[in-house]
């Protein structure tokens, strides 16, 4: 589960973009990735290559449940250095380009997660900065939201609230598990601007920084959104959690800091090495 820290233990600041020669955005996205936090739509798959994503969720969550039946729909959580199909989706080099250009040449995925919110699912994800439950110092990770349905409005795509990755570590309170998601929900974020929607479709992702608010409303649509969260961080980039550090995958470049342990392509979707239930945005 993701711990909360002192605010005092971390390097909680965000450190904006300085790149005059991007891969893939343009120096207007990057722009507003340092101004707002976030860059969307951006294209990885296409739609033959989406639906092949979908059913390989579909196959990976029935599986899981067919081994757990306790197990609900956000369970499929660091599955990235156990199944090589999942492998090989976070280290697609599209998207590599388009991290690269926010992180630089070096940089690792630590962790993904389907986030499969189905229909009709009451709770919400109450407002939350992603660095305030992760226990890495400094936050610089940068989340992939890449989305395997299409998301809307109508079923409850991700929100952002624009610009507040530059204020520092929000205030929050503690909110019942019945009513949210995750437990940590910001305070007074209607001061806070108006929201932005996470619109994408299948095989769209958005980029968003680990100290922007964003969280998501219920699902009142009679259509299911998941959507693949992939963490990406540079290699200076150190757990205060041992047991943090043995997902990662070393993606591009050189790691010569070594704060991680680096996984190879699995051999097989070994699916039951790992199963959590944990999360959601």
């Amino acid at each position: 589960m993701p711990v909360s820290l002192a605010k005092e233990e971390r390097d909680l600041s965000f450190l904006p973009t300085v790149n005059p020669s991007p891969r893939r955005l343009t120096p207007a996205q990057i722009a507003t990735y340092n101004e707002s936090g976030y860059v969307m739509p951006l294209d990885a798959f296409t739609p033959a290559e989406a639906a092949r994503n979908r059913a390989y969720f579909d196959d990976l969550l029935t599986k899981v449940q067919q081994a757990r039946s306790d197990l609900d729909a956000y369970s499929i959580n660091g599955f990235h250095v156990h199944c090589a199909g999942l492998y090989d989706i976070v280290t697609n080099p599209i998207i590599l380009d388009y991290v690269q250009d926010i992180l630089g040449p070096n940089f690792i995925c630590w962790g993904s997660h389907f986030f499969c919110k189905l229909a009709h699912d009451p709770r919400k994800v109450a407002w939350h900065q992603d660095a305030s439950y992760w226990p890495l110092t400094p936050a610089r990770t940068v989340t992939v939201w890449l989305a395997i349905d299409d998301a809307d409005r109508s079923n409850a795509a991700m929100k952002f609230l624009p610009g507040t990755h530059r204020q520092g570590h929000l205030k929050w309170r503690e909110v019942a598990k019945d009513q949210a998601v995750l437990n940590q929900e910001i305070e007074n974020t209607a001061q806070m601007g108006e929201p932005v929607y996470d619109v994408l479709r299948a095989g769209q992702f958005s980029l968003h920084a680990d100290m922007l608010a964003h969280g998501s409303d219920p699902n009142g649509s009679d259509r299911r959104r998941c959507g693949l969260t992939i963490r990406y961080c540079p290699t200076n980039v150190r757990s205060l959690n041992v047991h943090w550090t043995k997902g990662a995958i070393l993606c591009r470049g050189t790691d010569n800091a070594g704060h991680w342990t680096y996984n190879s392509r699995p051999p097989g979707e070994n699916f039951q090495a790992i199963v959590k239930a944990i999360g959601a945005n």
